[in-house]
């Protein structure tokens, strides 16, 4: 009715408003008069040539015109959220992720997706996992596949080789890859293995394949502590080699011979398989990422 309205104002005319509404002219007038009675007061002054706006309706004209783009606003608004173009999605994330792999995600989101808003939570493994199976986040990014469940949908986004960590100006510091079995006598720093279970296995499945057991001197329940021990100088570790990247002062990274599955480290998306459009986007479009970019 708003629309009829406007157009009649617009034309001055029900007979060239009708032709533009694409129907007869009775039922327009019609439509007016049930709109005029509905506001209660007279908007057009009806003449042989034509109508002209009441000062009444010079004011509902430019108000209904108001209430119109907003109806179009708010129509283009929910498709856009509808289509996973525009929200919020709350983002848990563990350790040292946040250097690795979210400053990328968040420069591809403002680019791609800029209608998004993302809100970031860091957390233990666990935790992420908890708050993405209640609700409380949309979306977590994890190392620890130990964590997932049947009831949360996960995606691999990356897969990193373990290598080995030493402090500077250690014997192997240097050298260009090393066998395992040559820190079959070093003093290692273990993850804790209620923490971080399969890096923990990991580590103690390697070892044992070349010979030994780690000689453990300290814990840690996520990487950042693993890094501090070993950048301190006090003993070595094996640490996914992504985190070279980080340039941690005290630390080397040497790359281990050797293929096995026990060797790599993956990254997770994980989220509820109700998650809302936007969060579906956003995990499409960091997996769609190249390799190597992330």
């Amino acid at each position: 009715m708003l629309e009829q309205f406007l157009v009649v104002a617009q034309e001055r005319h029900f007979g060239r408003a009708a032709e533009q509404l694409g129907m007869s002219q009775p039922p327009l007038s019609q439509s007016i008069q049930r709109l005029e009675r509905a506001v209660g007061a007279r908007l057009l002054d009806r003449g042989p040539g034509g109508v002209r706006l009441t000062a009444a309706g010079k004011v509902f004209a430019a108000d209904a015109q108001r209430l119109l783009d907003l109806q179009t606003a708010a129509v283009a608004r929910a498709q856009r959220v509808a289509a996973g173009l525009e929200g919020d999605v709350r983002v848990g994330y563990v350790s040292l992720l946040s250097h690795l792999y979210l400053p990328t995600m968040l420069r591809a989101a403002a680019q791609q997706l800029p209608g998004l808003r993302v809100h970031l939570q860091h957390g233990s493994s666990g935790g992420v996992v908890d708050l993405v199976r209640t609700g409380a986040l949309d979306l977590g990014f994890l190392r620890d596949p130990a964590r997932l469940s049947d009831d949360l949908v996960n995606r691999v986004i990356a897969t990193e080789r373990i290598g080995a960590a030493v402090p500077h100006g250690h014997r192997l510091a240097d050298s260009d890859e090393i066998d395992l079995a040559e820190l079959r006598d070093e003093d290692f720093v273990l993850p804790d293995p209620t923490a971080l279970p399969v890096i923990a296995e990991q580590l103690q499945l390697a070892c044992r394949q070349s010979g030994f057991s780690p000689r453990g001197v300290a814990v840690a329940d996520d990487l950042s502590g693993l890094f501090s021990y070993v950048a301190a100088g006090l003993c070595v570790s094996l640490l996914p080699d992504g985190l070279q990247d980080l340039a941690v002062a005290g630390v080397s990274f040497i790359p281990l011979r050797g293929h096995a599955d026990y060797l790599d480290t993956t990254v997770y998306a994980v989220h509820r398989p109700d998650a809302d459009p936007a969060v579906i986007r956003l995990v499409e479009m960091i997996t769609s990422l190249r390799p190597g970019s992330l």
